[in-house]
């Protein structure tokens, strides 16, 4: 920085001291949450989970990257993406150049930029990709070993969660080798393989089940701490009929009656698990709804929305997350609960089908079955309760006050 002598007109060094540029609320609980060993230790592992999701197709899969066969060149693996694989490619490159490239907007705007480019991707993708229905997994293999195949070039994991590996006769219950670094499971599949392409559907329940809690619970525990009177009695009423609900025994009779889907249970887990976000919503909207901003706001004439979402939300939303951040750990719970209890998806791997396959008939065990998934489930629910109790820390002042002393 420099400054100007007024009677010499030179300019030279500046001796005033540069001041910080001032951060927002958010941005400074935000750094101070990531300043934390343990959310540190937890924002690096769902990091990861979240790596292996987008990319299982091209970690995992028995269609070859690039293939030369019979003299003419293909990519299998990229003809057989599905639209989910190819919507979440073009969300995580849309990240990236997002964050490379466009650094002087706010965060706020890069974000729906980058929301609206996905929607855009999402529907293209829905419209131009095919992947073709009938396929056979091992006809890459057997071409191999007929010498049909010149040059091939595989993914890091050669096989495609669901491949049973038939064709190279008995594969099933293979302990750990350097073929299948986690062994097979009891149907011949690569334990890696699915334990990657699993990643996907823990993470998509609990973040989508979570989303959903949060929305209605922000909303109904918004307008009841804001009305209070009547609306708060009538609000508090529903909120002791839902928090009696059994969510792991309603999704037990959902099953039972409408067949295992996946985005069944991410509704079902949704709403039944939004009281905790409405008593907390309702706690702060209680406490700020006297405040003069809230009075000024009104006196302005702001819609009802707006005093809502856009003034005073902001100022109560971080009791809100912290209670989140638990939440999609007990999501993913769920789901691992059911698939263990054999009621979970049939085909889509999943951590607690891997770990009901465990117990084998007449009593025996497979380890290798019982540890990965299992120690799987527990880094990502520890991950979770680590970075919300790092999060609750942050915005806890006695907790800063302590540090301080």
């Amino acid at each position: 920085m420099t400054t100007i002598d007024i009677h010499s007109g030179l300019e030279g060094p500046s001796d005033r001291p540069v001041a910080a540029p001032l951060r927002s609320y958010a941005a400074r609980v935000a750094l101070d949450t990531l300043g934390r060993r343990g959310a540190q230790l937890g924002v690096a592992w769902v990091s990861l989970l979240a790596l292996l999701a987008v990319f299982a197709p091209l970690l995992a899969s028995s269609h070859p990257i690039l293939i030369k066969m019979d003299g003419e060149w293909s990519s299998p693996m990229f003809r057989h993406l599905s639209i989910v694989d190819v919507a979440l490619l073009a969300a995580a490159c849309l990240a990236v150049l997002l964050l490379a490239c466009l650094r002087r907007p706010a965060f706020r705007v890069r974000f729906w930029v980058w929301v609206g480019a996905t929607v855009i991707a999402t529907v293209l993708a829905w419209q131009f990709v095919a992947p073709p229905r009938a396929v056979v997994l091992s006809q890459y293999r057997e071409a191999g070993v007929k010498g049909h195949v010149e040059f091939v070039m595989h993914t890091f994991v050669p096989y495609s969660p669901t491949d049973r590996l038939r064709d190279r006769g008995e594969m099933r219950l293979r302990p750990p080798d350097f073929t299948h670094l986690m062994g097979t499971t009891v149907n011949g599949e690569d334990m890696l393989s699915r334990m990657i392409h699993a990643a996907r559907i823990a993470l998509t329940i609990g973040f989508i089940a979570t989303g959903i809690a949060l929305l209605i619970g922000v909303t109904i525990g918004g307008i009841m701490g804001y009305f209070s009177g009547w609306v708060d009695l009538f609000g508090m009423r529903l909120v002791e009929v839902f928090s009696a609900i059994p969510t792991i025994y309603l999704l037990i009779a959902i099953v039972a009656f409408y067949g295992r889907n996946l985005y069944l249970m991410m509704v079902v887990i949704g709403l039944t698990s939004w009281v905790g976000y409405a008593l907390f919503t309702r706690a702060e909207f209680l406490r700020l709804r006297k405040q003069d901003f809230v009075a000024a706001a009104r006196a302005c004439g702001l819609p009802l929305r707006s005093i809502l979402f856009r003034h005073m939300l902001p100022n109560g939303i971080a009791p809100v997350l912290v209670s989140a951040s638990f939440g999609v750990a007990s999501a993913i719970l769920f789901e691992s609960t059911l698939s263990f209890l054999g009621l979970g998806l049939v085909e889509e791997p999943s951590w607690g089908q891997l770990l009901n396959q465990a117990r084998g008939v007449g009593g025996s065990f497979y380890w290798w079955i019982a540890i990965f998934p299992g120690l799987a489930i527990f880094l990502t629910v520890f991950a979770y309760n680590m970075v919300g109790e790092a999060l609750r820390d942050a915005i806890d002042p006695h907790m800063k006050r302590q540090a301080q002393l």
